[in-house]
């Protein structure tokens, strides 16, 4: 990185204007000393190439944290990219790195995974589970490079479309996961007997799912744990339901905490030194607990 008096940072995606990462860095950064300004930046699929070569011509960025929709699109922008980006095809991550012309290369990492594994050990997620991923998406893909962290006994992933689950498929194979795929109908049963589900749907989009788990006789969901990722509106139906029946909620906002960390130790380089104390102080800027 370049020795500038100050360094900036941005969360891309589109839309951005609900994203808590603005105040997830900032906190961290007052913490550590580390002078770096953090905004966030709406940017679409379409601009993102031109973002990109704007990024190029300029010194003094630390890093971008990466959101839906271009966690995907980014990847082909990066000059490098890591063993678990390229394993998963996506991207939450970029760290530039800058010589002594000024030139930049792009690194693209992922610290979803981390984020996932995280949030799921914090809610008590026990080894050895049977598993369930709903949706199909890049952050499926990051859930299912970190329920193998969990060893669990097999993982069902369901989606609306079974046609589009070959990516994590892919990964569940090469990681050694057992994994099966269902359709959107058979979710409700595949829930019931699992102990540990992350949905990695958008707001509201497994609410019909929620209704019909609400509507189950007494499942005894005890030592359970749903992780949520969506965390606008909170709680979901779908943590509503599952905790009415004695389940453990993990808050979406938890992933959002331990991947951000991972990100303030790429952008702030030899600055952070307790992952814990930085933890905390997250914690504290989106009212979460602290550890």
């Amino acid at each position: 990185m370049p020795a500038a008096q100050q360094y900036q940072a941005a969360v891309l995606g589109h839309p951005i204007g609900h994203s808590r990462s603005p105040a997830l860095h900032r906190a961290a950064y007052q913490l550590i000393g580390f002078d770096c300004r953090y905004r966030a930046i709406d940017v679409t699929v379409d601009q993102l190439p031109q973002f990109v070569r704007t990024l190029r011509s300029e010194r003094g960025w630390a890093g971008l944290s990466v959101t839906m929709p271009l966690k995907s699109a980014m990847v082909a922008e990066m000059d490098r990219t890591s063993p678990l980006v390229d394993l998963l095809g996506v991207l939450n991550t970029v760290v530039p790195e800058y010589d002594d012309e000024g030139r930049v290369t792009l690194t693209g990492h992922n610290t979803d995974v981390a984020g996932i594994v995280g949030a799921l050990r914090h809610g008590g997620a026990q080894e050895g589970q049977p598993a369930v991923i709903l949706g199909g998406g890049g952050t499926a893909a990051a859930a299912a490079a970190a329920l193998a962290e969990l060893k669990p006994s097999g993982v069902t992933l369901c989606l609306r479309d079974p046609a589009k689950s070959g990516n994590v498929q892919e990964i569940a194979r090469q990681l050694g996961v057992p994994l099966q795929v269902a359709g959107w109908d058979q979710a409700s049963a595949a829930v019931r007997t699992a102990g540990t589900v992350v949905c990695t749907l958008p707001p509201n989009a497994a609410d019909s799912l929620a209704a019909e788990l609400a509507a189950q006789a007494g499942p005894d969901r005890a030592g359970g744990v749903l992780l949520d990722v969506a965390y606008d509106p909170w709680p979901s139906q779908l943590a509503a339901a599952w905790q009415a029946q004695g389940g453990s909620v993990v808050h979406g906002l938890e992933m959002l905490i331990y991947q951000a960390v991972e990100q303030v130790r790429l952008f702030a380089g030899g600055r952070f030194t307790n992952s814990a104390d930085v933890t905390n102080v997250m914690c504290d800027a989106v009212g979460a607990p602290r550890r």
